[in-house]
């Protein structure tokens, strides 16, 4: 049977088994295991799924994993989180569109605790969207700031989502999360600068806070900074070491663990039930990650033997004499179309066998195409009718927020989104330049 129908037939028989509800890991690994048997008998196909499953347990890198999410989880259900947010509420407060832009910025040091957007989108669905709806903040803006912010988890370090690209892409989760900073950063501004220009030119979409809500002593200003603060000041403590080369990073994550364990403790917060609850959420979060890259080692590795990468290559280049910028433009488009029905772990295994080696064989560089492909999925994320932030936040959000609201709410958001993307695609050195300057000291 030619290869080029093998492959059709496995991507048929995973995209079925995926519509039906199974399990991502599952479908995966259930198709690569069962190709293999077929194509190489007994000796060969165990022997591809137990050097899949040792190849992941020797890599080192993984090990930063259980720490971040142990980390996240600790400030989280701790409620460190909360302190952010009335931090940003007493301080941005008085300015038009304040507490949405304060929103972001609480996105953004979310983001850096935890490393998934799911957490980002409970946090802010919870805790800031009552606030804003409750001081005459515009639905449709807020429920879109709420989406757009949450999906900075996946960009900006420690991304959970980048260290499932690294091991798939074999390349060095550092360089990964150091090449998301001034990505992560810049989008985050473009947010912030557009609710800043929507909220002065129709200051009914963010009121500012009433003066008496705003006159508390300055002393309780100041504690709550302090209070605010803590989780930036934790991160600085874990990536600080890293960057300037006195630690490595799996050393730095466990310095980030240990510092959010003692700031839960030394705050009187770590109760025997935050921990329970962090410890478990860490173990299940962890072990789904190491079964879906199990999968995804498996499901690449019958790739590479059908020699399916190459035959693709040059069908695009050679058959249909498309350019490179034609091609990743094409990949991009087939990101966005497949996150109308799939999550970014999903989509990550199900292409990266055959994108990632075709994009190192185009010439274009594995640590920036990392970060392209992590924004499209935000876009997808985003993108109707199926977006998987859509329902989540149709999920979480109050009853006076109907789909449609959820719906019109992003198309802006969507929309800065897009431009960020077309930056770092025309101008590489915004993913690169960070990883580059730290990694040549």
């Amino acid at each position: 049977m030619p290869y080029e129908v093998i492959a059709t037939l496995m991507f048929a028989t995973m995209m079925l088994m995926l519509l039906t509800g199974q399990r991502v890991f599952g479908a995966i690994g259930f198709v690569a295991v069962v190709a293999a048997l077929l194509l190489w008998g007994d000796r060969g196909g165990y022997d591809l799924g137990f050097s899949a499953a040792m190849k992941l347990m020797k890599w080192y890198p993984l090990l930063t994993l259980p720490m971040f999410i142990f980390m996240g989880y600790v400030l989280s259900e701790s409620r460190i989180a909360d302190d952010l947010y009335r931090m940003f509420h007493v301080w941005m407060g008085g300015l038009r569109g304040g507490l949405a832009i304060g929103t972001i910025g609480l996105m953004v040091l979310i983001s850096a605790m935890n490393g998934l957007s799911v957490a980002g989108m409970a946090i802010g669905a919870t805790i800031a969207l009552p606030e804003l709806l409750k001081r005459g903040y515009d639905k449709r803006m807020v429920t879109g700031v709420v989406q757009a912010g949450s999906s900075l988890g996946i960009l900006v370090p420690p991304s959970v989502v980048l260290v499932l690209y690294a091991m798939i892409a074999r390349q060095p989760v550092g360089q990964l999360w150091l090449a998301g900073v001034v990505p992560g950063l810049m989008m985050a501004a473009m947010f912030i600068a557009y609710i800043a220009i929507r909220c002065r030119i129709n200051p009914l979409l963010g009121p500012a806070m009433e003066a008496s809500e705003r006159d508390i002593p300055r002393a309780e200003k100041l504690r709550l900074l302090r209070a605010g603060l803590l989780p930036l000041i934790i991160f600085a403590v874990m990536m600080v070491p890293f960057v300037r080369g006195w630690t490595s990073l799996v050393e730095s994550s466990a310095i980030g663990a240990i510092a959010a364990f003692l700031a839960a403790v030394l705050k009187g917060r770590m109760t025997r039930e935050v921990f329970e609850n962090s410890v478990r959420n860490t173990l299940g979060i962890t072990c789904m990650f190491m079964w879906i890259i199990l999968a995804a080692l498996a499901f690449g590795a019958v790739f590479d033997g059908l020699g399916a990468v190459k035959a693709i290559e040059g069908l695009f280049t050679e058959r249909l004499n498309l350019s490179p910028w034609t091609i990743l433009i094409l990949m991009q488009l087939s990101f966005i179309l497949m996150g109308s029905f799939l999550d970014d772990t999903a989509m990550l295994v199900i292409v990266a066998p055959l994108y990632v080696p075709l994009v190192g064989a185009l010439g274009f560089d594995l640590i920036w195409y990392g970060i392209l492909y992590t924004i499209t999925t935000q876009i997808a994320y985003m993108t109707p009718p199926f977006g998987y932030n859509l329902f989540l936040m149709r999920a979480m959000a109050p009853p006076e927020i109907t789909l449609r609201d959820i719906y019109a709410s992003i198309t802006p958001f969507v929309l800065v989104m897009v431009g960020a993307l077309a930056l770092v695609m025309v101008f590489p050195g915004l993913a690169l330049w960070l990883p580059d300057y730290v990694y040549a000291k």
